[in-house]
C-alpha cells in the first residue's frame, strides 16, 4: 500500500478527533518507512537506544567476570544482599555513562574522543565501586566485591563498549563503499605532513564518498615502510605517473604546501600528460568550516597553473585614497570594472557611483551589492561616457574624488569593423571623463588601459594608445604637472584569465560541447593574469601615481595559447586531438603574433613594488595631440573607415595594420 492509497483510506474513516487522525498517519508513516527500510537510509540512533546497547555490554561483562572467577574457585561477590549489590553495579554505570555522555555519541562517527569518555566512564565507576568496598570492609569487616574481579570487570567493559562501537563504525564503512566502489575514483595523496593527513581524514568519513585512497607520496623519503591511516607512504624515488600506474590510481591530490610553484607546476604537468586527474586542497589555515574540509578540494583550473606569487597591496596607501571618499567606476559592469567594485567596496569609500551603458549586467551587479554587508552608499547609474552633458550632470551631483576609468570597447575583429566606434568610446568618452576631471576638481584619474595600445596593430590597441596620449599629454603639458590638479595615471596589462571575451571562457564552452577547440595560431603568444590580481595592481598603481605616468604590470611568463588548450582539455579529463580537436583558424583582423609591454622607443623604471613599472613614454604636446583628435572625431562622425585610420596612423606612427583591410594605409605611406 503506497502512503497516497494509505492515505485516501484514512480520510473516509469516521474520525472526529484529531488526535487519532495524527496516530493513524503516524503508524502509516512508520509502516512505509520500515517496509522501505535501508541501511544506506538508517539516520542517527536515539541515545536510549545507545544506553540500552551500553547496558547489555556491561551485563555481558559482568556474566563473563562472574563465571570466570567462579570457574576458578573464587567468588567475584557472595549471594548476601545479591540484588543491592547488582543494584550499585548498574546504577554507578549508568550514573558514569550519564556524568561523561558515552551514549551521545553518534556511532558510526565514533573517533578518539569517545573511546576516552568510555575510558573515564569505567575507570570512574572502579573507583567508586573500590572505595564504596573499602567502606563496607572497614564497618562491616567484609568485602562486597572481589577487588581483583572488579578491575578485570572493567577491562572488560571498556573493551566490550568500545569494540562494539568499532564494529558497527566498520560496518558502516565497509557497506557504504562496497555500495560506491564502482564509482569511487583510486587517488594517491601528495605529502605526508598536517595538512594531507587531515584532507585525507575528511575525504575517508565524507558522504557520498568521491575517493578510495590508496597511499601517501612523499617527496622527503623521510617514512619509508610506515604507514598513515593504515595506508603506505611512498618514497618518490620514481616518477609520478610510474608510481600511479603501478598503484593504479586515477588521480592525485596535492596536499604538501612545502611544493614550490615550479614543483607543482611540473607535478600537474606530469599528470595531465599521462591523462591524470590532478587535484588541489587550501591550507588548513585557510579552512573556514572544517566539517566541509572535503568539499574544498577541486581540480586544477587554469589559473592555478599561472607562474604567480602573490600580491602583496599597500592597503594603507590605497585606504587613504578611497576610505570615506566618492569614487566613481566607469564600465563597471564588465568583468574588469566590476572586481575593480569588489575591490574597492573593502576599503570603505563614502559613495560609490557604479556607471555602464549595459543595462541587464549592471542590474545584476546591484543586487550582488545590495546583498553585501556595507555602510557605503552605492549609486548605480546607466549612463554613456559618448555623452558628455550627461556626464556632467553626474559629476556636478557626486562630485567624485577619484575615477577608475575601465569602460571601453575591447574587441579586436569588432573594432576592425567598427573603427568609428572605438573612437567614439576609447577617445571621445575618455576625453569627456578627462576634460570633466579637470572641471570638477577629481583628484585623480585611474585609466585601465591594455598592452595592445603598444605598437599596436589594429584599431582597437591604436585607440586605447591615443586615449593614453590624450591624459598624459593633458597632465604634463596643459597642466604643467601641477600637484593641485587632477593628477592623470594609466595601467597598461595584457589579457586577463576569465574576463568576457577572453579565450578560456571561449575554449570552456567549446570543451564542454564536445569541442573542436578553436586558436588562430599555434605560434600565437600571450601575457595573462587573473581578473583579481589585474584589478589589485590597478588600485596599487591608482595608490602610489603622482601623475601623468603609464604603469605596466610584471605579467609573468608568457603562454603559447596552443599549450594553453592542450591544458585546458587535458584539465577537463580529455585528450588533446583525440577525443577534443584542436583547430586552427587562422590570425583574425588586426591580430599579433606576440603582444609587447612596451614600445620599441621606451624604457622602464622600477617602483616599490615589483610587479609595477613605469613606462617611459615620449610625452607628445597637447595642442598637436587635441588637433588629431578632433580630425578623427570628425572623419568617425563621416564613418568613413579609411579616413579614420589613416588619421590615427598620423597621431600613431607606430600603428602598423596586421591582417587587415587597412594594411593598405601603411603601404601608401611605405
Amino acid at each position: 500500500m503506497t502512503f497516497k492509497s494509505t492515505f485516501l483510506n484514512v480520510k473516509v474513516l469516521d474520525i472526529e478527533e484529531k488526535s487519532t487522525i495524527k496516530s493513524v498517519l503516524r503508524q502509516v508513516l512508520i509502516f512505509n518507512h520500515v517496509k522501505g527500510f535501508n541501511l544506506k537510509n538508517l539516520g542517527y540512533l536515539p541515545r536510549w537506544v545507545i544506553l540500552l546497547l551500553d547496558m547489555m555490554a556491561i551485563t555481558f561483562s559482568g556474566f563473563i567476570t562472574f563465571y570466570l572467577f567462579k570457574g576458578i574457585g573464587l567468588e567475584y561477590f557472595d549471594s548476601k544482599h545479591e540484588g543491592l549489590k547488582i543494584a550499585s553495579y548498574f546504577v554507578l554505570n549508568v550514573f558514569f555513562f550519564w556524568w561523561f555522555k558515552t551514549y551521545s555519541g553518534i556511532i558510526r562517527h565514533s573517533s578518539f574522543i569517545d573511546a576516552i569518555k568510555i575510558l573515564f566512564s569505567q575507570v570512574s565507576t572502579f573507583f567508586s565501586l573500590l572505595v564504596i568496598n573499602l567502606g563496607y570492609s572497614i564497618f562491616f569487616k567484609e568485602n562486597i566485591f572481589l577487588t581483583t574481579a572488579l578491575l578485570i570487570n572493567v577491562i572488560f567493559s571498556f573493551c566490550l563498549l568500545f569494540l562494539y562501537r568499532v564494529l558497527v563504525k566498520q560496518i558502516f564503512e565497509v557497506y557504504f563503499k562496497g555500495i560506491q566502489g564502482a564509482n569511487l575514483v583510486n587517488a594517491i595523496v601528495y605529502g605526508a605532513d598536517a595538512n594531507a593527513i587531515s584532507v585525507s581524514n575528511a575525504l575517508q568519513s565524507e558522504t557520498p564518498t568521491r575517493f578510495k585512497l590508496l597511499g601517501f607520496i612523499d617527496k622527503y623519503s623521510l617514512n619509508e615502510s610506515k604507514q598513515i591511516l593504515g595506508l603506505p607512504i611512498i618514497n618518490q624515488k620514481k616518477r609520478i605517473s610510474v608510481i600511479m600506474r603501478s598503484l593504479n590510481a586515477e588521480a592525485l591530490i596535492i596536499a604538501d604546501k612545502g611544493l614550490s610553484k615550479d614543483e607543482q607546476l611540473a607535478i600537474v604537468d606530469e599528470c595531465l600528460e599521462h591523462s591524470l586527474k590532478v587535484y588541489t586542497v587550501p591550507l588548513i589555515s585557510n579552512w573556514e568550516n572544517q566539517k566541509e574540509i572535503s568539499q574544498k578540494i577541486k581540480s586544477f583550473e587554469i589559473e592555478d597553473l599561472l607562474d604567480r606569487k602573490p600580491i602583496v597591496l599597500d592597503n594603507r596607501g590605497i585606504s587613504s585614497q578611497i576610505k570615506n571618499k566618492t569614487i566613481l567606476i566607469t564600465g563597471a559592469a564588465g568583468s574588469i570594472g566590476s572586481e575593480i567594485v569588489r575591490q574597492v567596496i573593502d576599503f570603505n569609500p563614502a559613495t560609490l557611483i557604479v556607471l555602464d551603458q549595459a543595462e541587464t549586467p549592471l542590474h545584476d551587479l546591484t543586487l550582488e551589492l545590495q546583498k553585501m554587508n556595507i555602510t557605503t552608499n552605492v549609486v548605480s547609474i546607466i549612463a554613456d561616457i559618448r555623452d558628455k552633458i550627461g556626464l556632467e550632470k553626474i559629476f556636478d551631483l557626486y562630485r567624485p574624488s577619484l575615477i577608475y576609468h575601465a569602460a571601453a570597447y575591447k574587441h579586436v575583429p569588432l573594432m576592425e569593423e567598427n573603427p568609428s566606434q572605438a573612437i567614439f568610446v576609447n577617445v571621445m568618452g575618455t576625453r569627456n571623463l578627462a576634460d570633466l576631471s579637470i572641471q570638477f576638481g577629481v583628484e585623480r584619474f585611474v585609466m585601465v588601459s591594455t598592452d595592445k595600445a603598444v605598437n599596436p596593430s589594429n584599431v582597437m590597441g591604436a585607440s586605447k594608445r591615443i586615449a593614453e596620449k590624450y591624459v598624459q599629454s593633458l597632465y604634463f603639458n596643459e597642466l604643467k604637472g601641477n600637484a593641485d590638479t587632477t593628477k592623470f595615471i594609466t595601467t597598461r596589462f595584457g589579457n586577463v584569465l576569465g574576463s568576457n571575451g577572453s579565450v578560456v571562457p571561449l575554449f570552456s564552452k567549446q570543451i564542454s560541447e564536445g569541442g573542436p577547440v578553436t586558436i588562430t595560431h599555434k605560434e600565437i603568444i600571450r601575457y595573462f593574469m587573473t581578473i583579481s590580481e589585474a584589478c589589485q595592481l590597478v588600485l596599487e598603481a591608482g595608490a602610489m601615481g603622482n601623475g601623468g605616468e603609464i604603469y605596466i604590470f610584471d605579467m609573468g611568463k608568457p603562454v603559447k595559447i596552443f599549450d594553453l588548450a592542450k591544458k585546458m582539455i587535458r584539465l577537463a579529463g580529455y585528450v588533446p586531438d583525440k577525443e577534443i580537436k584542436i583547430k586552427e583558424i587562422g590570425l583574425r583582423p588586426g591580430e599579433k603574433l606576440y603582444e609587447e609591454l612596451l614600445n620599441d622607443n621606451s624604457r622602464t623604471l622600477p617602483t616599490h613594488h615589483e610587479k609595477i613599472m613605469v613606462a617611459q613614454e615620449e610625452i607628445d604636446e597637447h595642442y598637436s595631440v587635441r588637433k588629431s583628435i578632433l580630425e578623427i572625431l570628425d572623419a568617425s562622425t563621416q564613418y568613413n573607415n579609411h579616413l579614420i585610420v589613416s588619421k590615427m596612423k598620423e597621431l600613431i606612427p607606430e600603428f602598423k595594420s596586421l591582417n587587415s583591410i587597412f594594411e593598405i594605409l601603411d603601404k601608401k605611406v611605405n
